[in-house]
């Protein structure tokens, strides 16, 4: 079949070539932030202006547009949308035999302390998550504590997503990392370690940030020991773990250290004034909605929700209670890291895979210079590995716990019917998003954008790093930015006369400030909190963090490339 090499400036004009490319996205985000159009059908009509950007503006044939489309549908169901449906239909398990209540109670025990509720759950639990399954699995999990905590369903939301940073660069055992190194050349364990003299700084950042959005600037100093804790704990063994062992366990360690030192501090040290409200300081708009939709929402077609066998209000859960509330998470847990381990994936990948080449797409388009050194064909292979999936640990988790607690299967059959009715929007969004993002790599479209920021000179180092931001902003992975624009990194960073470890570094540590904005995080988010159709609330809400946060690591990165000692941190190929 002829191949298609892909243009990056169409128009002849670079401005006027990467206004095109951003099209899609302006589109997306101002839909979303409008309020006006729901976010499943401002996904999809976003994904139609990419086609029409691909097809006519960047002369993509039509048939590969629609192939590209395809395919990140496939990829959007499996492995994100796959994750979500089981993380969501265990938690509406857990709610509805009333353990979920017991586990609010269990955490509430520990510390009545909203703020540092927020540092175990969103920041340290979250983390934990992460560096397992990553892919959605901490928002979903966090989001769902958080409201079953009490939270205001915008708190639940846009903390998990806050939160949700520091650890995104390790995720799912280090994969961001591999995805680098697969496009550079660079060493994994070297990469691993440059961007572990990074991200530490917003380990340390992002606690505070979480906190101060959360009760304000006085009520973030009034608990300042127990979050100096909690971030300099997971900052140091990010650090230790990154550069001296490797990059894959990084944030399990991390956030099992951050949680242990946390809760051992707890138990000589307690905040003067404990702060027990759930909303967020001043207005918080999701009150009503909360107290007009939530009971709907966590029980959500699950007959016996709204009346769960446990009244949390009416006496003191046993220690047996609180060890069988936890069971679920804990197996969840345990499944989670074995199934991201790679002796399992070596064990059931080559059975349990259907390797699938997109005709018609597979080596079709040509990536060519000045995107890459050398033009070559871009591959197109849907690897169906449906048994090492995360989604299908978090299943496993799921029926286990769901037999725990003493559900009949048939039960479990409708419950699980009812989790995909009550997703139905979510997935379709997430569908689209993919299918929107996959689409403008293979047409190109990214790259034209990516060239725009490589053209930016001295200021590159921020501007290289804030080309990560964007990448996840774009895709909702800080795998797929890595795979999009390391090479891209790498190249412009070596024309420059800067090291390209430290700008492919800057690509995975810049991009894990995107994730909170972009659109299948923000769906994960509401779907987990029941905050669902008020997408442009959340996005509103974590928007000028996300780009605030992003500067702060650019301006790092232009420190480490140019200033002393912070350019004795490099590590240089």
């Amino acid at each position: 079949m002829q191949t298609w090499n892909q243009v990056y400036d169409p128009f002849g004009s670079p401005w006027l070539s990467t206004f095109a490319a951003s099209l899609p996205v302006i589109a997306l985000l101002g839909m979303i932030a409008s309020g006006k159009v729901k976010v499943h059908i401002a996904a999809v009509l976003s994904l139609v202006i990419a086609l029409l950007v691909a097809i006519v503006l960047f002369g993509m044939p039509t048939d590969l547009a629609l192939r590209a489309s395809a395919y990140g549908v496939a990829l959007g169901l499996f492995p994100i949308g796959w994750i979500i449906l089981n993380v969501i239909f265990l938690y509406r398990l857990t709610v509805e035999k009333g353990w979920f209540a017991i586990l609010q109670q269990s955490v509430a025990g520990i510390t009545t302390d909203r703020r540092i509720q927020l540092l175990l759950v969103a920041f340290a639990f979250g983390a934990f998550f992460e560096g397992a399954g990553g892919f959605g699995t901490p928002v979903a999990v966090t989001g769902a504590i958080l409201i079953g905590l009490g939270f205001s369903p915008l708190a639940a939301s846009g903390l998990s997503l806050i939160a949700n940073t520091a650890p995104v660069a390790y995720g799912a055992l280090g994969a961001p990392v591999a995805g680098l190194a697969s496009v550079t050349g660079y060493d994994p364990y070297v990469l691993g370690a440059m961007i572990g003299r990074q991200l530490p700084f917003f380990s340390v950042i992002v606690p505070f940030w979480l906190i101060w959005v959360f009760a304000g600037f006085r009520g973030m100093i009034q608990v300042w020991p127990a979050i100096a804790v909690c971030g300099v704990s997971f900052a140091v063994a990010q650090f230790a773990i990154s550069n001296y062992i490797n990059p894959w366990i990084v944030d399990i360690g991390a956030s099992l250290i951050s949680m242990g030192a946390l809760v051992l501090f707890l138990k000589v040290w307690s905040p003067a004034t404990p702060w027990t409200s759930p909303a967020l300081r001043g207005n918080d708009p999701s009150i009503g909605y909360m107290a007009e939709r939530r009971p709907a929402a966590l029980g959500a077609g699950v007959p016996g929700a709204e009346v769960p066998s446990f009244n949390a209000g009416t006496r003191t859960a046993t220690s047996r209670e609180i060890f069988m509330a936890w069971v679920p998470w804990i197996i969840l847990s345990v499944i989670v890291a074995i199934w991201g381990t790679g002796w399992f994936k070596g064990i059931v990948n080559p059975i349990f895979t259907w390797k699938y080449e997109v005709p018609g797409l597979h080596n079709v388009i040509m990536k060519v210079p000045p995107v890459v050194a050398t033009a070559h064909p871009e591959a197109a292979v849907f690897n169906f590995t449906y048994m090492s999936y995360t989604g299908t640990g978090v299943l496993f988790a799921s029926i286990i716990s769901g037999l725990l607690m003493r559900f009949s299967p048939w039960r479990l059959v409708t419950a699980y019917l009812e989790t995909i009715w009550v997703l139905r929007y979510s997935i379709i969004t997430i569908a689209a998003m993919l299918a929107l993002g996959v689409l403008t790599r293979y047409a190109g479209v990214d790259a034209t954008l990516g060239l725009a920021f490589a053209g930016t000179g001295i200021l590159y180092p921020f501007f290289g790093t804030l080309l990560g931001w964007l990448g996840v902003a774009l895709t909702g992975s800080d795998t797929a930015s890595n795979v999009l624009f390391g090479g891209l990194q790498k190249i412009t960073s070596e024309q420059l006369g800067l090291s390209g470890i430290l700008m492919a570094s800057a690509n995975s540590s810049g991009g894990v400030m995107g994730k909170m904005i972009d659109a299948q995080s923000i769906v994960v988010a509401s779907t987990a909190t029941g905050y669902y159709g008020q997408e442009s609330k959340i996005l509103r809400f974590v928007f000028w963090h996300s780009i605030v946060l992003a500067c702060l690591v650019g301006g790092l990165v232009m420190l480490q490339a140019y200033v002393y000692p912070f350019t004795a941190m490099v590590i240089h190929p």
